[in-house]
């Protein structure tokens, strides 16, 4: 598994067009983009990776496996969700497990389509949303500060450090600064804010290559600190409808589109939360796996298998580019390319690695 991220968005702004959109996308076409469904409402798409489909050519590999991007489409949320306004906590608590949040904005006009709040105002629904988190936040803290708060008086080290760090954030929140943004450990609250936010502004198809007034409000006031995409979920369904690779390069040529929505949204992803993908590749299979920047080389064994990692002796390391350039492992030993790494390697992206560990 690669990372998962949850839609969230006012009702009407066109976050469940844009998750059919992505996800059948990724299923129209079979080799790059397999998509299938997990619950109604959760899609996992294909990364699409070129460089682990010339490794698997090499060997011919039997199998590939390429890494995921799971998708949670999560139902509109309305002034009120922290206190159970619409559907509430249930999908608050949805957004709990994931690991990034697509935040979708309205950022089109259409009469037909009626907005939550009676007119077109990017600034106010993220405000909304945002509001809506914090306030869970807070009433998480509180309960949490609660029974630290009696940890604390007993004495625990431990209780008494994260109790200062529940304070620091609480405050904040409560002064609407999102603990994302504050330089204190969040993790351990499993805080709603605390999570990365990649803005999408969803615009009418003219403005799909530029963007328009209203996606230029979402930049200036977020893209200094946020990923801010201008994706057209309209124009992503047309996407989705179009199976051929380079018919569908030629659609987004035509409008001057580098990439469509779901590349754009995999590779923000990849860069928003700091991962990387390592390499297995055998006759057997092919194996793409998702790893964050910064991980050793017994941490990314340990991704494979934990006995990987708790009896880690060494890994031997090719990069992608010998591997194709030497056809194979064998051949790039003889010619000297191979390197051997121990416990202190840090990994670098595309990696192809092979563990020794005894256990």
């Amino acid at each position: 598994m690669g990372f998962n991220c949850g839609i969230v968005g006012l009702p009407n702004v066109g976050k469940s067009t844009l998750f059919n959109a992505l996800t059948q996308s990724a299923a129209a076409d079979a080799q790059n983009y397999p998509f299938c469904t997990i619950e109604p409402n959760t899609g996992r798409v294909v990364v699409p990776d070129e460089t682990l489909l010339k490794l698997a050519a090499v060997d011919n590999s039997e199998k590939i496996i390429p890494t995921q991007l799971e998708i949670v489409d999560i139902a509109g949320l309305v002034r009120g969700a922290s206190t159970g306004e619409g559907l509430g906590n249930k999908f608050l608590g949805n957004i709990l497990e994931t690991d990034a949040i697509i935040h979708v904005v309205r950022c089109f006009e259409n009469d037909d389509i009626v907005h939550v709040n009676g007119k077109i105002d990017p600034l106010s629904d993220i405000d909304t949303i945002e509001t809506e988190l914090a306030l869970a936040d807070l009433e998480s803290l509180d309960k949490q500060i609660k029974n630290l708060t009696k940890k604390a008086h007993g004495a625990d080290k431990e209780a008494i450090k994260l109790l200062a760090t529940a304070e620091i954030i609480r405050e904040n929140l409560a002064n609407g600064v999102p603990a994302r943004k504050l330089d204190v450990d969040a993790k351990p609250f499993n805080l709603l804010t605390a999570k990365p936010v990649i803005y999408v502004c969803n615009v009418d198809e003219s403005s799909a290559a530029s963007g328009n007034k209203f996606s230029d409000m979402v930049m200036e006031k977020y893209g200094a600190t946020n990923p801010v995409l201008i994706i057209s979920s309209k124009i992503e369904m047309e996407i989705a409808q179009i199976t051929d690779p380079d018919e569908r390069k030629m659609f987004l040529d035509d409008l001057g589109l580098k990439q469509s929505g779901l590349d754009q949204v995999i590779k923000t992803g990849y860069e928003t939360l700091g991962l990387q993908t390592f390499y297995t590749v055998g006759p057997r299979e092919a194996h793409a796996w998702t790893i964050t920047r910064g991980m050793t080389a017994p941490m990314a064994a340990g991704k494979i298998h934990t006995d990987f990692e708790r009896g880690f002796i060494r890994a031997e390391i090719i990069t992608p580019t010998d591997y194709i350039e030497y056809g194979g492992e064998v051949k790039v030993k003889e010619a000297g390319k191979m390197r051997t790494v121990g416990r202190d390697y840090v990994m670098q992206p595309g990696d192809i690695c092979h563990f020794l560990f005894n256990v």
